[in-house]
């Protein structure tokens, strides 16, 4: 039986004290409101989706035919594993918080498997293993190998808190095989796919070893110097084209570089002197403040699923996958316990509500891989991006991701110290506090701003409540006292109340991107709280292209009532016009008058293509 720390459930728990502490998830029990209803459909729709993809498209029988169960030829990608990892990892943190029987035969069969294709010297590897034995560790550019284990750790660390141990010593094999074969005085190449340094650290919080964290910190410190080739798209593309430390623009592919520095934070995190903490600013403000789309998405280029130059920003040609935003969360997370700053906690929130939830259908059972801000009428339909939500993809990285981090969501909405509590996302639901009290929240948030909290003693901290910086206008009243306008940031309750009501205006406001954002150059868009909204086809009268559609330069949005369908409130912008059609592709002189539209319907983004296949624009042109 490995041994495993008493440290919190949670999917990070700095091994040092840290200016935030996470609290264990199993802490927080989620009620009726849009995170625990999206939790519920997470485990009751898209957790049993992916299982029954998994088998269909052979990621397990690639392990049967390893151990002579499957006839079948190797199918999918050659990091098909991964998926398995992860969905176990949700299913890992589901069974933290109770009972998984309905998951157990999936979990019992995956784990049998591995066990039994799991090689003497740990080695476990489905596309590397077989015809391909002797190719373990040749192409490490595009491999995969340590990414997969990466994620096979974070499922294994899952299950151990969960209480079962039998994946965690599978993953703990392949493990020190690495330390054999890349720790110290071992091979200095790197894996083409950073992951595995945040699964490491993890590794070590649970077990106490700190030679995992030593052997993620040696994979961080070897990148940058281009010992693993430029392949296909540079080292840029693999994060091997300047050292993390010295780094101070975020390149290349999005997703392997936020899984970078996420594992660079979780070490910052571990270790005060890490020395990480320059680079991760100035990364932080690359990302946030030149690179990321208003709703929360990452990577502008999809060649290379990349980020492009400072502003590069293109609406139709967003790439912002699902996997990239997600990985932005991990990262925002770690840097929120590293300071405790609101901006992080605000980019948890901006992408949970927008870049997140565009990419999953209201059934949890379809899902978007890129997440572009405008389809264009008639758009070629392509797998990388689709017109609509697929049930499945070739590289299925973002469904399973998606699942795991909706079943350990509870774990990103407080944190505490000695001194207070803080509340950093809003959702209804019960929360045990510490100090023998519970607090329960109601709110209908994001669609109301307005949050109740009662507990059911006198607080005996503080309590720290997160104002967006959205918020203008919020106000904050506890025990029945009148309301008192707050600032954003982080407002303080005194201890010793009962009750607190936060109230955040969500009404309608048009934002306006930096001038040089060349594709949000003379267009607004509409945000209501925390949630981005967008114009639909669906919602168009007959005859009319949405590119035809103009809206004032000083537009006025109103509340139009919920769509039943889609289950949230819609928006109605009033003056549209319509633009003249235009005959030919350029021409000179005047354009032709825009005619009156009157008001035009808006939606939130991340319903879009709930409905029907059509053309969708967040960023919408003034006249």
């Amino acid at each position: 039986m490995v041994s495993v720390s008493d440290s919190l459930i949670a999917p990070a728990a700095p091994a040092r004290p840290t200016t935030l502490r996470p609290m264990d998830l199993r802490r927080v029990q989620l009620g009726d409101g849009f995170l625990g209803d999206w939790q519920r459909v997470n485990r009751g729709e898209t957790i049993p989706h992916v299982i029954a993809r998994l088998e269909s498209t052979g990621v397990l029988d690639n392990l049967r035919r390893l151990v002579g169960e499957s006839e079948a030829p190797f199918r999918g990608p050659l990091f098909a594993d991964s998926d398995l990892y992860k969905t176990l990892e949700a299913i890992g943190w589901e069974a933290a918080r109770g009972d998984v029987t309905e998951f157990l035969q999936f979990v019992d069969e995956s784990v049998r498997l591995l066990a039994a294709v799991q090689e003497p010297d740990g080695y476990l590897d489905s596309y590397y293993q077989g015809p391909r034995a002797g190719e373990r560790f040749t192409d490490l550019t595009q491999g995969h190998e340590m990414y997969k284990l990466g994620h096979l750790i974070q499922a294994a660390v899952a299950w151990a808190h969960a209480g079962r141990t039998d994946l965690l010593e599978i993953a703990l094999r392949y493990v020190e095989l690495v330390h054999e074969t890349f720790g110290a005085g071992g091979r200095d190449d790197i894996d083409g796919h950073p992951e595995i340094e945040t699964a490491l650290v993890e590794l070590s919080r649970l077990t106490g070893d700190g030679r995992h964290r030593e052997l993620a910190k040696r994979m961080l410190d070897l990148r940058g110097y281009r010992t693993i080739g430029e392949g296909a798209f540079g080292g840029a593309y693999y994060q091997d084209y300047t050292p993390v430390k010295d780094a101070r623009e975020a390149t290349g592919h999005a997703v392997r570089q936020l899984y970078l520095v996420a594992g660079a934070a979780d070490v910052e995190l571990d270790e005060a002197d890490a020395g990480y903490r320059d680079a991760l600013d100035a990364l932080w403000a690359s990302v946030h403040e030149q690179k990321m789309y208003i709703t929360g998405g990452l990577g502008s280029r999809h060649r290379g699923e990349s980020f492009g130059d400072p502003y590069e920003l293109p609406a139709d040609r967003a790439y912002s996958e699902t996997c990239a935003a997600i990985a932005n969360l991990h990262w925002n997370w770690r840097m929120l316990l590293l300071d405790g700053d609101a901006r992080y906690a605000d980019e948890i929130e901006r992408g949970l509500y927008n870049a997140i939830a565009v990419s999953t259908s209201i059934d949890g059972r379809s899902y978007f891989y890129s997440n572009p801000l405008q389809l264009r009428s008639g758009h070629t339909h392509e797998e990388d991006a689709p017109s609509t939500r697929l049930d499945w993809y070739f590289c299925a990285c973002c469904p399973p991701n998606l699942a795991r981090l909706l079943s350990s969501i509870n774990a990103y909405l407080l944190t505490e110290t000695d001194e207070a509590v803080q509340f950093h996302l809003y959702a209804a639901g019960r929360y045990d506090i510490g100090d023998g009290i519970t607090a329960t929240v109601t709110t209908d948030f994001p669609w109301d701003g307005r949050i109740g909290i009662a507990f059911d003693a006198p607080t005996v901290r503080e309590t720290h409540l997160r104002v967006p910086a959205w918020a203008r206008g919020a106000t904050l009243s506890t025990d029945g006292s009148d309301d008192r306008p707050v600032e954003d940031g982080y407002t303080t309750v005194q201890a010793g109340v009962s009750t607190v009501t936060l109230t955040l205006p969500v009404e309608p406001v048009f934002e306006r991107a930096h001038p040089w954002v060349d594709g949000a150059r003379g267009a607004l868009a509409l945000r209501r709280g925390p949630v981005y909204y967008c114009l639909e086809e669906a919602d168009l009268p007959a005859g009319v292209r949405l590119e035809d559609v103009l809206i004032p330069t000083e537009p006025v949005a109103s509340e139009a009532g919920v769509e039943a369908s889609l289950g949230a409130p819609t928006l109605a912008i009033g003056g549209a016009r319509r633009r003249a059609d235009a005959a030919d592709l350029y021409s000179a002189g005047e354009s032709a008058p825009a005619t009156e539209l009157g008001d035009i319907r808006a939606i939130p983004y991340f319903r879009w293509a709930n409905r029907a296949p059509g053309a969708m624009r967040v960023w919408v042109p003034t006249v």
